[in-house]
């Protein structure tokens, strides 16, 4: 007997009705457009979001490679003073460090390949919301593209949890022993790290965080050249693009996470070619530190 084809919707519907599901809360109340959600409240003046955003790329969390960080409980208020969700990529400070829902945020998501994992085995995605967004913005979303994780993925994932505290607080530790160690030395230019009283946002990163997180940002006083020959000569920290692993790791931002962006858009991000991103591993910190101090005798 020949299998019945299943009835599927054109394609045009398929995408409006995912499309609806991120916007309807922007949709208008005008006649003919179907929707009742009333229409768009005004949004904040602009003076508004700039007193409570220092800088036009900065998040709540610390953000991009130039560890900035903003406001997240102004934020919220403005956001919903105008209608919107108000969502918090809190990946850089895990979520020990920082509680943006506590803050005020509608939603928090992370890469869980991260710190959650911790060990570069697999790929993941978390989205912490209320129970109602997750039913009412997010459902139908899964419903039509299905993500789910393998039942392998979610058990590394779930035994990454285990020691998640234990590694954070280490890599913590280790991070400022590094950034206070580039602070003082002759061949770096500048060091961004939230926990240094130098860091332009450090008081805010003090009121809304615990610690100041396992990354650090520093410019080799050098050329783009110096840069590359202080990252080859590396031995015990490896070139990576991830973060927030067991092993510690450096990346060129201007080349690789940012190099589809302007070097316009990349200036007014405090990423430059000369910046280096250190995610901070496990490994003992006096060997580190030699690691690095080996390197730039090459700058």
């Amino acid at each position: 007997m020949p299998r019945r084809p299943k009835r599927r919707l054109p394609r045009r519907a398929r995408a409006t009705s995912i499309h609806v599901t991120a916007t309807r809360r922007w949709q208008c109340s005008k006649s003919g457009c179907g929707c009742s959600k009333g229409p768009r409240p005004a949004a904040p003046p602009r003076a508004a979001w700039r007193r409570c955003s220092p800088h036009s790329s900065a998040d709540c969390a610390p953000a991009s490679e130039s560890c900035r960080a903003g406001p997240c409980s102004a934020r919220a208020r403005l956001t919903h003073r105008a209608g919107g969700l108000f969502i918090v990529d809190n990946v850089f400070a895990t979520p020990l460090l920082q509680k943006p829902l506590a803050l005020g945020a509608d939603a928090v998501v992370y890469s869980a390949t991260k710190h959650i994992d911790g060990q570069g085995r697999c790929l993941g995605g978390a989205i912490l919301a209320s129970e109602k967004f997750i039913k009412d913005d997010l459902g139908l979303f899964y419903r039509h593209t299905g993500p789910s994780l393998s039942p392998f993925n979610a058990w590394l994932l779930l035994k990454g949890l285990e020691t998640l505290e234990l590694r954070v607080d280490r890599q913590c530790r280790t991070a400022m022993a590094v950034a206070r160690y580039l602070e003082t030395h002759a061949k770096i230019r500048r060091v961004l790290y939230p926990g240094l009283p130098s860091h332009p946002q450090s008081e805010l990163a003090r009121r809304q965080m615990t610690q100041g997180g396992g990354l650090v940002s520093f410019d080799v006083a050098s050329d783009k050249e110096g840069c590359f020959r202080f990252l080859d000569a590396l031995r015990l920290v490896d070139i990576s693009n991830n973060l927030g692993d067991s092993k510690s790791l450096a990346t060129h931002p201007a080349t690789t996470t940012h190099s589809r962006l302007k070097p316009e858009a990349r200036a007014e991000l405090g990423i430059g070619d000369t910046l280096v991103r250190f995610s901070a591993g496990l490994e003992a910190e006096a060997d580190l530190l030699d690691d690095i101090e080996r390197a730039l005798r090459q700058v």
